[in-house]
């Protein structure tokens, strides 16, 4: 059964976050569906049987993903880090967004009129902008993050203390609530009269929207994009000085050998010195002898460190410096790191100095190519989720003309919330900790 609604709803506020309030968008009659669960919908009954079984499962995983984070960096050691605490903030905001944001749209977008009242809507209103906007600038704050322990690694590693990642953490959070919270006491166009009739919107009072859209989204974009610039440029410098400097240490060890075994076949003309000096500079070259064998040992053992960061792979250049722990809260210097050796005998030395500067030069150039794969995904995802739902909602107040329909601000706005299902995925998958945490919790065995 099929009836027509009409109660002067324009295009575009029917089940939508985002709405256009221009009276030049024509008024719409919504045709409402009956289905066998004794609600209406707003859609054809497949429709909104298919879009509930979609968004649900982006939901759940939303959840899942999130959960997993959050146990992991309290249950699995090697994750128990200061910085991890940016992580933790970061599925907690996204944690919310599925459990308090997501629900209630899937249920808005299927009904196409809001049943809650008014005292739900503007608790979901409020909870939408605060939640995505505490996700955004968590993003913001591990940028930052990585930026100074980068950039600045020794004085850094000192200055990264529980104290200060709890205080950006919760100044992320506060600055969330500032930029949510106006509408709640009196910045908004909301109505005084509130029926089922009524659309649950964000307003789109000119002023609010600037503000709100700033604080949380272009500025935080801005800074990321500089930070991550710089990130980017700073580790290929940094990998590429590295491999440098490691080509050199080999050739100075390289010329170090071979005058070591030009010296040690070098002939001793007994006949122009006295039996005793000849007997005082034996003795001295047995002792230059056994220095230089000690030396050369030392030499030999050429010891490559491959680290592991606590966000991505790009984060241990700055891993030089030596940090105290506290607890077991630890910084990422004093995670168990594997050593790899390469020992070099006198015989084959000139052969494995070059395949060592090779093989150097391989890790180098790979380790970059990763760096710049996961920072362009990092950037790529959050503008591709989050840019068109911003763009939207600054143009809809500003435009008399602009009438999006229906599905499609849905689209923009669910695209914009699948960046907090996307998050557990783009932070942790690059980490081989995480992956280790993930399999443990999920009582998966690994392959080794």
């Amino acid at each position: 059964m099929e009836w027509d609604y009409r109660d002067s709803l324009y295009n575009g506020t029917n089940g939508s976050l985002l709405a256009d309030r221009n009276a030049s968008c024509p008024k719409v009659s919504t045709l409402f569906h009956e289905t066998p669960f004794g609600v209406a919908f707003a859609v054809p009954i497949w429709e909104g049987i298919s879009t509930a079984i979609v968004l649900t499962l982006i939901i759940i995983f939303t959840i899942v993903g999130n959960i997993l984070v959050i146990l992991s960096v309290f249950t699995y050691k090697p994750l128990r880090i200061v910085q991890n605490f940016f992580i933790v903030s970061l599925a907690v905001a996204d944690l919310t967004v599925a459990i308090l944001v997501l629900p209630f749209n899937v249920a808005y977008s299927i009904l196409g009129r809001w049943v809650f009242g008014i005292h739900i809507c503007k608790m979901w209103l409020t909870s939408d902008v605060m939640c995505c906007t505490a996700s955004i600038l968590n993003l913001c704050a591990i940028a930052l993050d990585r930026y100074w322990a980068i950039t600045d690694p020794i004085n850094y590693a000192q200055k990264r203390t529980l104290k200060r990642v709890l205080v950006m953490i919760g100044g992320v959070w506060i600055m969330s609530m500032l930029i949510s919270s106006p509408p709640l006491i009196g910045w908004n166009d909301w109505p005084e009269v509130f029926s089922n009739s009524t659309p649950c919107q964000l307003t789109s009072q000119q002023g609010y929207v600037i503000y709100s859209s700033l604080g949380s989204f272009y500025i935080p974009l801005l800074t990321m994009t500089i930070v991550y610039i710089e990130i980017f440029i700073a580790t290929r410098r940094r990998l590429r000085e590295r491999a440098r400097a490691s080509k050199l240490n080999a050739v100075k060890q390289n010329l170090q050998q071979n005058n070591s075994m030009r010296e040690k076949h070098s002939p001793v003309d007994g006949e122009s010195v006295s039996s005793e000096n000849a007997h005082e500079d034996h003795k001295e070259k047995k002792k230059k002898k056994k220095k230089k064998k000690s030396e050369e040992k030392k030499n030999n053992q050429l010891t490559a460190q491959v680290a592991d960061d606590s966000f991505t792979d790009i984060h241990e250049i700055s891993s030089n410096s030596p940090k105290s722990r506290k607890d077991e809260w630890r910084d990422d210097k004093n995670s168990q790191t594997p050593l790899v050796s390469v020992t070099v005998t006198p015989g084959k030395r000139a052969i494995q100095v070059s395949q060592f500067i090779e093989e150097k030069q391989r890790i180098s150039l790979s380790k970059e190519r990763r760096a710049a794969r996961t920072l362009g995904i990092i950037m790529g995802v959050f503008v591709v989720c989050w840019l068109p739902f911003f763009l939207m909602y600054v143009v809809l107040p500003f435009c008399p003309t602009c009438c999006p329909s229906d599905k499609l601000v849905n689209f923009i706005t669910w695209l914009g919330y699948i960046n907090s299902a996307l998050n557990p995925i783009i932070y942790t998958i690059f980490n081989l900790d995480f992956r280790r945490a993930f399999k443990k919790l999920l009582h998966i065995k690994s392959q080794t």
